[in-house]
């Protein structure tokens, strides 16, 4: 806007447009009083997204002013709605005073509330965490960084290019920040917003300034992070993050205290096919339950749900970590000590995000005194907890800092207003100023009486009395017959027929005080709640560490009542090259079975070791094939997780990575087919699995024609088996892999067994050894409503395949040379049986189809 061109317009709409212009790309919200305006082009998208009154007042510029408005009191549903829709929100506050304002008020605006950088409790999932991620490549590396401004946990890492589908469905960032040159391209299901930034903005030298200076420190090698080393390429996008973060705040992040490097091989690895599959914290319609964190979270507090969904995507490698979580659980679980635990943790709420409100002085006053309860519970936990090491760990952790929580008891009251401005914050007796002036308001008549007894006793004037008018004020009042008694001290205020009224020092003191006392000790309560967020600030990095143990604390007690409440037992780890277990379950199958009361779930047994590496699984669809596969995936990443698994043993030697190639799904906005899909995630398992992999193959092949998808499948599982040699689980159709077994002695068969009954059939759903029989695809099909006559002539055409599988050169077995045959003559009777629905037959009609066929065959 060129200053001529802001000249057309009012003072306000200039101070407006400027405001804007400094924020092209978000909702200014305008505050006006009790009310958050929107302008122009920003009322009609604000109307539109909010179902809210589009209207126009007054002209600005020759134009009609479009304006659309929310009141100050009921903002953050509003911003809440725009924030899921993706939108960046400038809130402009007014910091000018109205009283000594010459034109438009001063305005400014105090933050910027994006989908990455929500701190606001009402406007974030208490169980799920709100990340901001940034991203930079160079020669087919990644450097990422991502910050979680409600808790101030902030982390980086390179990985290679062809990892990142898998890192964002690992992080799910809420918002990506990307240099503009950067052409990069985001799965669309991820549902993030993503913002392009200047390429500059993501300098390294200017980052490593940066960083440096927010930490206080010589440079970043404390961290682990150091030029020429791993992780160095993310130094430039957590530079950015770092900037976009104050930005969007209006200040520092003194939250923000450490800088964290990820490395991969901290971690099991699942990439992004396997998150989603597995339906770890959403199902594969991206819905809440039934998944594993469904089921698992029985957590006390949100910092305990948000953490156990981090370890549930973060599942740890080095056994003595996750030996020291599962002992922690399994000391929990004896004799059900986790019960007064969790007992105890019910009273705490959100200290982590509480203390990053409090370090970004957002902090409201009953998010203090939320803090000051759950402070106050904690010594009762010590106690509680088992002599177990990692426990004893989380109870050093707990007590809050000294004198942090004698500061909110003797500061906040017990039950304070939500917000300042309506007083009822500051204790009583925590300041002698701010009770005075409460005194003053709910006492003044007490003072008035008391004034007036002592006037009376110090004058001799019995009939004096002190007063109250609202034109006047506080006055004294002498009847004109004592008006020789009147003290030199009293000022006349005004004269009556037969009296006088007077004012004294000390009765304009009062009245000073008393008129503005409310208006005073409403500003003092503001003063004094500032400064009581000033004197928390040095205790943050504290607080965060208490908040740490109170989450990890709430997600071991929360495994211990999972085994107790649903049989899980805990893992056995060995170094030997082993995957045993014993009687395992599908944890969430099991769970919706017991739900449905529709019986119990069969466990089945998995026995992997260095001789036996790969299952060919064959058996009927719906026999629970992927099912199986899927609960052995499960069962290694809880006990990697720390947790107790659903099986009667389980023994687990080292995994690095577990792969699943399962189910059916296109990519149309990606240009790829079923079939490519299925290819590109198969060849992902064949370049990157090994030994120590878990390896989940469902269906191979079967998205192409016969041929090529028996050839593909027996290639694959050929390449398995010899370079690969995970721990492979793979399921099929095609009975010709089950030749496999005989040429290679690390492949087994097993299979999922169904029988039929009066034309039925009934899936036993036990793992078997050896290949299954036939794959009961017809009788699948009619248990799905398929019509009946589909049904008849799908089973007549079968039978036709059959017989010319034998008879016909090429057809037979792929990997088996073709055998010599001589066609039979065609039989009347057979074509004639084959032709006949028998379930139609009625008796009469039976017999009359067993003379014809005798006929027949003579």
């Amino acid at each position: 806007m060129t200053k001529s061109g802001e000249s057309n317009h009012t003072p306000m709409m200039q101070q407006y447009l400027r405001i804007k212009s400094e924020h092209p790309d978000k909702l200014v919200f305008y505050r006006m009083g009790d009310f958050y305006e929107l302008f122009f082009d920003d009322a009609v998208k604000a109307a539109r997204l909010l179902d809210i009154t589009l209207t126009a007042r007054g002209q600005s510029g020759g134009q009609p002013i479009k304006m659309a408005g929310v009141p100050f009191h009921s903002a953050e549903q509003y911003l809440a709605r725009l924030v899921k829709l993706g939108e960046s929100v400038a809130i402009c506050e007014q910091i000018g005073d109205p009283a000594t304002s010459k034109g438009p008020v001063e305005r400014k605006v105090v933050r910027v509330i994006t989908p990455g950088t929500l701190t606001d409790s009402a406007l974030l999932d208490d169980k799920r965490e709100n990340r901001l991620l940034a991203i930079v490549a160079h020669r087919g590396r990644l450097g990422l960084a991502w910050l979680t401004l409600a808790s101030g946990e902030f982390r980086v890492m390179e990985t290679a290019a062809d990892k990142l589908p898998s890192e964002l469905e690992r992080l799910r960032p809420a918002e990506v920040l990307v240099p503009e040159d950067l052409p990069l391209a985001l799965p669309q299901q991820m549902g993030c917003v993503v913002k392009r930034l200047p390429s500059w903005q993501f300098d390294t030298d200017a980052a490593m300034r940066n960083l440096v200076r927010h930490f206080g420190t010589q440079d970043l090698s404390g961290f682990g992070v150091e030029p020429d080393q791993p992780n160095w390429l993310a130094v430039g996008p957590a530079g950015a993050l770092l900037e976009y973060g104050r930005a969007t705040q209006g200040g520092a992040l003194p939250h923000v205290t450490a800088l964290t490097v990820e490395t991969t091989g901290a971690y099991v690895e699942l990439d992004a096919a396997t998150r989603r599959n597995l339906e770890l914290t959403e199902t594969i319609r991206g819905e809440a339950a039934p998944t594993l964190l469904s089921l698992l979270d029985t957590c006390a507090t949100s910092m305990g749900s948000r953490l156990l969904a981090h370890w549930l995507h973060h599942p740890l490698r080095r056994q003595s970590k996750i030996v020291r979580r599962r002992d922690a659980t399994r000391a929990l679980q004896e004799d059900r000590q986790f019960e007064p635990v969790r007992q105890v943790l019910g009273a705490v709420l959100d200290i982590e995000r509480i203390v990053s409100r409090v370090a970004l002085r957002s902090a409201r006053p009953r998010d203090l005194s939320s803090l000051r309860d759950s402070l106050r519970a904690l010594p009762e936990l010590i106690p509680l907890l088992p002599g177990n090491e990692l426990l004893q760990e989380l109870a050093r952790q707990l007590p809050p800092p000294a004198g942090v929580l004698e500061l909110l008891q003797a500061a906040m009251a017990d039950e304070p207003s939500v917000v300042v401005r309506e007083g009822g914050v500051i204790r009583d007796g925590y300041d002698a100023e701010l009770d005075e002036l409460r005194a003053i308001q709910t006492n003044c008549g007490e003072f008035l009486l008391a004034l007036e007894s002592r006037e009376r006793e110090r004058t001799g004037i019995h009939n004096l009395k002190v007063e109250y008018n609202r034109v006047h004020g506080f006055y004294i009042e002498v009847s004109n017959g004592q008006a020789d008694k009147v003290p030199d001290d009293y000022r006349r205020r005004q004269t009556l027929k037969n009296a006088e009224r007077y004012i004294t020092p000390e009765l304009k003191t009062f009245e000073d005080k008393a008129l503005s006392a409310q208006e005073r000790a409403l500003a003092m309560e503001k003063r004094l709640y500032e400064a009581l967020l000033e004197q928390l600030q040095p205790h943050v990095p504290a607080l965060q560490l208490t908040a740490a143990a109170v989450a990890g604390l709430d997600v071991l007690s929360t495994f211990a009542e999972r085994a107790s409440e649903l049989d899980w037992v805990a893992p056995e780890f060995v170094t030997e090259p082993t995957l045993n277990i014993v009687a395992g379950r599908h944890p969430v199958v099991e769970a919706q079975l017991r739900q449905a009361q529709a019986g119990e779930f069969v466990a089945n047994d998995l026995n992997f070791h260095a001789g036996r590496k790969l299952l060919l699984i064959t058996g009927p669809n719906m026999g629970g094939k992927s099912t199986y596969m899927r609960q052995v995936a499960l069962i290694v990443l809880l006990a990697h997780c720390g947790a107790f698994v659903p099986a009667r043993a389980a023994t687990i030697g080292p995994i690095d990575r577990i792969f699943t190639r399962i189910g059916a799904s296109d990519d149309l906005a990606g240009g790829r087919s079923t079939f490519m899909v299925e290819m590109t995630e198969t060849a992902n398992i064949l370049n990157n699995s090994a030994e120590a992999s878990l390896v989940l193959m469902d269906e191979v092949g079967r998205g192409t024609s016969t041929f090529d998808g028996l050839a593909l499948a027996w290639a694959i599982a050929r390449q398995l088996i010899e370079k690969n040699r995970s721990y492979t689980l793979f399921a099929t159709h095609y009975f010709e892999l089950t030749r496999l077994a005989l040429d290679y002695p690390q492949v087994a068969n097993v299979h999922l067994d169904a029988v039929e009954h009066k034309d039925k059939i009934v899936f036993l759903h036990s793992v078997e050894e050896g290949p299954a029989s036939q794959s009961y695809g017809l009788q699948v099909a009619q248990l799905a409503g398929v019509p009946r006559e589909v049904i008849r002539a799908a089973r007549k055409h079968l039978a036709e395949l059959e017989q010319q599988s034998v008879t016909a050169s090429g057809q037979g077995d792929l990997f088996a040379s073709a055998p010599v045959v001589i066609e039979p003559e065609p039989n009347p009777a057979l074509e004639r049986l084959l032709a006949t629905d028998v379930d139609e037959l009625s008796p009469r009609a039976a017999l009359e189809l067993l003379y014809e066929l005798r006929r027949l065959a003579s």
